[in-house]
């Protein structure tokens, strides 16, 4: 799937610029929401999703657990972008599905039943409960951006199994 708005090849901006430049290093290409989105938006967007990734590393739950809720939403909104740069964790705690249980009713039905919160509040903090909704919203955010431009996979998840397939070969 092609997005919607043709990406961007030559940014404008030395910020801009260095996000290409960094990220073709890291990843051997611009991600398409850069190059799409944030290519087109004032520095202030871009500089804007820098801040949610440091604010997650505030955030006091387990990474694990993090990268599950993203996936999760992700999952729910369909945002294929989303759910090929992360990747699944097997479900191992009953915590985690207290956790995902959440996140799966608020993002559906935009409500939660008291029955699954009292669930959530017996396992996690008041703090940590607090980290999950924004877990959601931040990534609500990145989805409906990926799917109002109708930006899909990026091939992330390929790209990183042939370069680990690679690696090891090579170190054999």
């Amino acid at each position: 799937m092609s997005p919607y708005l043709a990406p961007i090849e030559k940014p404008r901006g030395l910020l801009l610029k260095l996000t290409y430049y960094f990220t073709r290093r890291m990843f051997g290409k611009v991600s398409t929401p850069i190059a799409v989105f944030s290519a087109r938006m004032p520095t202030a967007f871009l500089t804007f999703y820098g801040k949610v990734s440091r604010l997650d590393n505030k955030l006091t739950l387990p990474r694990q657990t993090v990268v599950l809720i993203r996936e999760r939403v992700a999952s729910i909104n369909g945002c294929q972008y989303c759910m090929d740069a992360s990747r699944w964790y097997a479900l191992s705690t009953d915590t985690e599905r207290a956790a995902l249980d959440y996140v799966s009713e608020l993002v559906r039905i935009r409500s939660v039943s008291p029955g699954t919160f009292a669930e959530l509040s017996r396992r996690y903090s008041e703090r940590e409960i607090c980290d999950i909704v924004w877990l959601i919203a931040s990534e609500h955010v990145y989805n409906m951006t990926n799917i109002g431009l109708g930006i899909g996979s990026d091939g992330m998840c390929e790209q990183r199994a042939r370069g680990h397939a690679t690696t090891t070969a090579a170190a054999s």
